[in-house]
């Protein structure tokens, strides 16, 4: 861990080796954090395109995945607290591999991530200057510019610091209330003026369940976020204290919100008709011409950006943290553990996960023709199978944790650990496993399998490279180390 130093490491090695971040996030800014990370307006479309069976889909996961989910990150946060999260922990529980491995892909996942949050953020804000404009979000030549602004303004503050970056976060947080609450109250007024042309009949599995099957891995993924603060665990103002009631306020709202804006996505709009980056303000322009405010669509556009942008601030700045403890670990290169000498961030993996991101959007657009929606969900779904690896290794730590003989008590029973860690395991790999039916928006289903397949298993081979590579060169340090203590 970055901030452990043991007390035979001479102080000169200690202040090189463990440099020091700043606590700054306090309890209401972790339950901000917490929404504004969990509950993702972005993937609400993608999932309320495959209609009303999707709301049964939200339960379930919320039952056997969210909860274990919020159980394991009170849990672990609690006994391996500090900086890393899902890298700590499986670190501890299960080797160095398997921690380098669990934070790798919350990594890597997020390149994949923030580049979808960014193409929304465009497809979204197009409503701000007008319905007229809405057609740009097609353009992939704007859709670009706009992604680059986005993410070279989110780098630049996560840089100065989360001190000033959770601003933004926290900013992101009250849009996403704001903009989901008044989605919500539009829905409600327009079903009760209004009725609504949706029927049980709607809330059945289809005669085709292909395209729900990738649903449910894609709420899996809409449901993370929990374990985002612990990640950023040495930035936490009294952690023991502050995180469990924040992880049980953070999950309720979101859980909630999410249920809320699914139904009235599929109340206000046709699920033929849900565009996966337009779909929100969508139904949100439909139901307010029907109630004739159709004025309200351009400040909730703008809401709405906010609220993406904190989604954004919130996924680059946390899971930014993987690769500075990584790099502190010796097990990638030692220039990822940087901090700015001003602002005390680490400014160096910030600016490497910006460039990627930046580069498979590039990579997507130029090279393999899709549109602007195909690119969006290609790059959701690989980030899926990415975010659920780690939470294989946080869950199976629940059960390794619980079925030891000198099993002690530490914030739950052992009967509770055992329950939470089989329901989260078997839910994350039904997940990860459903997300390799393409969706709706796949237009070819060999290059969407050649994308899936080859991604995650480049992905992987990468870690495994890093791992051994850079971990030959720790155990090097080491001994030269122990050199002239010998």
């Amino acid at each position: 861990m970055a901030s452990e130093v043991t007390a035979a490491t001479p102080p000169a090695i200690a202040s090189q080796e463990a440099p020091h971040l700043k606590r700054v996030l306090g309890r209401w800014d972790l339950v901000l954090l917490f929404v504004v990370a969990v509950f993702n307006l972005n993937v609400v479309p993608s999932i309320a395109a495959n209609g009303g069976v999707t709301v049964w889909l939200w339960i379930i996961s919320l039952l056997l995945f969210f909860w274990p989910q919020g159980i394991a990150v009170i849990e672990l946060a609690h006994r391996y607290p500090g900086e890393g999260g899902v890298y700590l922990w499986a670190k501890e529980v299960f080797g160095d591999f398997h921690g380098f491995l669990s934070g790798w892909c919350y990594w890597t996942n997020n390149m994949m991530y923030v580049p979808t949050i960014m193409l929304y953020f465009v497809g979204v804000s197009v409503f701000v200057l007008g319905p007229a404009h809405a057609t740009l979000a097609d353009s992939k030549l704007f859709a670009l510019t706009a992604s680059v602004a986005l993410l070279a303004i989110l780098v630049v503050l996560n840089v100065v610091g989360l001190g000033v970056g959770k601003w933004i976060n926290n900013v992101g947080a009250l849009g996403t209330f704001i903009a989901g609450g008044l989605l919500i109250g539009l829905g409600v007024f327009v079903w009760l003026r209004f009725g609504t042309s949706v029927t049980p009949a709607d809330f059945r599995v289809p005669a085709n369940p292909r395209f729900v099957l990738n649903s449910f891995g894609v709420i899996c993924f809409g449901l993370v976020g929990l374990e985002l603060a612990s990640v950023m665990g040495d930035e936490i103002e009294n952690p023991q204290k502050t995180l469990p009631g924040a992880v049980a306020w953070g999950g309720v709202l979101s859980g909630a919100l999410y249920i809320g804006t699914t139904l009235t996505l599929l109340v206000a709009v046709s699920k033929d008709q849900i565009s996966v980056l337009q779909g929100i303000v969508q139904a949100a322009s439909h139901m307010a011409g029907r109630v004739g405010i159709g004025w309200i669509i351009a400040p909730f556009a703008f809401l709405l950006s906010l609220s993406i942008a904190g989604i954004g601030s919130a996924w680059l700045g946390g899971s930014a943290r993987i690769p500075f403890v990584a790099g502190l670990d010796s097990y990638m290169p030692e220039w990822l553990g940087r901090i700015h000498p001003k602002y005390a961030t680490p400014y160096a993996a910030l600016i490497v996960h910006a460039t990627v991101s930046l580069v498979l959007v590039v990579i997507n657009f130029s090279f393999a023709g899709a549109g602007v929606q195909e690119t969006f969900q290609k790059l959701l779904s690989l980030a899926v199978v990415l975010q659920l690896i780690p939470f294989l290794y946080m869950f199976g730590a629940l059960l390794k944790i619980a079925l030891q003989k000198s099993f002690s008590r530490g914030r739950y029973r052992k009967g509770t650990l055992i329950a939470a860690g089989l329901s989260g395991l078997l839910t994350t790999s039904l997940g990860i496993a459903l997300v390799f039916f393409p969706a709706q928006q796949i237009t070819s289903l060999l290059s969407y399998e050649v994308w899936m397949f080859g991604g995650t298993l480049a992905f992987i081979g990468l870690a495994a490279f890093f791992f051994f590579v850079y971990g030959r060169r720790k155990a090097a340090r080491k001994l030269a180390a122990a050199a002239p203590a010998l």
